[in-house]
């Protein structure tokens, strides 16, 4: 199977995308531990990770093809954040980034009647809204919560329940 340079181009800049954001992920799960959110460590690393598998997805994807993918270098991640709620608002932007990128690789598929790279990338446009709607809610939580120290304490511990990781 064939697929455009310019689908080629998109699949392996969104490998870049979902590498820097395992990546943001990551120094924000650092952060979290030192800072003594345990909770929020421990859902950032998951995140981390689960941003590191839709890589790899990616990354399969190309090289089934016989194309290999493109494994670029990624700018350092900020390493120090204002407050939990402010990690969880950049993670939100990074999320709808990821979901403009994802929905701009639709349009290439459709575009170029690509319908296998556009049934592979169906699941990434439903995880994408899972993606969202989860910060959505937790950034609502300090809104229902508060933002007092024991508020932001049972944030952190909501963040720290093990919630549905389907990567």
């Amino acid at each position: 199977m064939k697929i455009s340079k310019n689908m080629q181009n998109a699949l392996n800049n969104q490998i870049e995308l979902e590498a820097e954001a395992s990546s943001n992920y990551l120094s924000m799960a650092s952060w979290c531990e030192v800072t003594g959110y345990d909770g929020g460590a421990s859902f950032f690393y998951a995140q981390s990770d689960e941003e590191r598998t839709h890589m790899l997805k990616i990354v399969h994807y190309l090289n089934n093809l016989g194309i290999p993918a493109v494994i670029s270098a990624t700018k350092s991640p900020p390493s120090n954040f204002k407050s939990l709620e402010s990690i969880l608002k950049i993670a939100l932007k990074n999320e709808q980034t990821v979901t403009a990128a994802i929905h701009k690789m639709v349009e290439i598929a459709q575009k170029d009647k690509d319908h296998s790279t556009y049934a592979f990338l169906e699941w990434f446009v439903n995880e994408q809204v899972q993606e969202e709607s989860k910060f959505e809610t937790l950034i609502q939580k300090f809104e229902l919560i508060g933002r007092d120290k024991l508020a932001i304490h049972e944030i952190d511990k909501i963040l720290g329940t093990p919630a549905d990781t389907s990567a």
